[in-house]
């Protein structure tokens, strides 16, 4: 297999293994956005003063701007993640919070960016949403056997509860994906910073100002609204760093994978959307979380789904 290939997977499986490294390393949610953030700004340093600065990209206050809004309201979208693995399991949150990245992103994409340019698109882009939203369903749906009774209505209370987090978290990874096209198609960020270099520095360049907002957002959310201000310098929050630099391993490989011409920004998305693969079946398989056959059946026609959802949304581009 081509190496650029392999190299463009890395995301999918980094990122899929988010979830399942951050259960593995233990800790309250607060604990673990905390951690992550740490290893996440381990990254953003290093690739601030070991590549961007070296190759003199641009660092002015435009870039300074995205990068800490856009780490800021990445630490929602965590904290929320990390909040429904805690009542749902990494097999059916990451899931279902991949699903809704895929459609909320390719919405803000088609109607705040205007990347739907002709009918065909939306017509493809609308089929595809309505792919990942049906496989989503079907990811989440509950045993037969528990949908009555004392255990069914605490499962439907978790699953309320988790479903509610999820819709914050998507919102929060939404901001986080669209802001840096948005603050350009505005002209806050202009063309020639963004397009510089293929895009590549704009994109490396927001990495360490984005590290810092992802650690105040993490400080500002255990401390006011997850109130573990006296527990977030536990053991469990320095055990988490390990989660927070697997999904930095992620992201440096999607700008690699990106910058590649053999590859391309397309593909590189497209693959990444895999680690729904990589957390349904490591949840099931590493973690030991139950499922029935009958879930089985309908977690794979759905994984299976929204896959191919968002490998036609990665690549609508083409049918223009």
């Amino acid at each position: 297999m081509n190496l650029a290939i392999l190299l463009a997977l890395v995301p999918a499986l980094a990122w899929g293994s988010v979830g399942l490294v951050n259960t593995k390393m233990g800790g309250s949610a607060a604990q673990q956005t905390l951690g992550m953030t740490f290893g996440a700004l381990i990254f953003g340093l290093g690739t601030m003063f070991l590549y961007v600065m070296p190759n003199h990209a641009y660092m002015g206050r435009e870039i300074w701007t995205v990068g800490i809004l856009s780490g800021l309201v990445w630490a929602v979208g965590t904290a929320g993640q990390f909040l429904a693995i805690k009542d749902l399991g990494v097999s059916l949150a990451i899931p279902l919070s991949t699903a809704g990245q895929i459609v909320a992103n390719a919405l803000m994409a088609a109607v705040v960016l205007g990347d739907w340019k002709t009918g065909k698109m939306w017509v493809i882009g609308i089929i595809s949403i309505a792919a990942v939203v049906v496989g989503a369903t079907l990811i989440s749906a509950r045993d037969k056997a528990l949908n009555s009774g004392i255990a069914g209505q605490a499962q439907a209370k978790s699953m309320t509860k988790g479903l509610i987090y999820l819709a914050i978290s998507t919102v929060g990874f939404m901001i986080y994906f669209v802001l840096p096209n948005f603050l350009n198609k505005i002209n806050y960020i202009s063309d020639d910073i963004k397009s510089k270099n293929s895009g590549v520095d704009y994109m490396t360049a927001i990495v360490g100002p984005q590290a810092i907002g992802q650690v105040i957002g993490a400080f500002l959310i255990v401390i006011f609204v997850l109130k573990e201000a006296d527990k977030m310098f536990a053991k469990p929050t320095w055990k988490n760093i390990l989660t927070g630099l697997v999904w930095a391993v992620g992201n440096i490989f999607m700008f690699i994978s990106a910058a590649n011409p053999a590859i391309g920004q397309t593909i590189a998305t497209t693959f990444s959307q895999l680690g729904i693969i990589v957390a349904t079946f490591g949840g099931i398989y590493l973690l030991g979380e139950k499922k029935s056959s009958y879930q089985m059946r309908l977690i794979i026609t759905g994984t299976i789904l929204v896959v191919v959802g968002a490998i036609i949304i990665g690549n609508i581009n083409n049918f223009v």
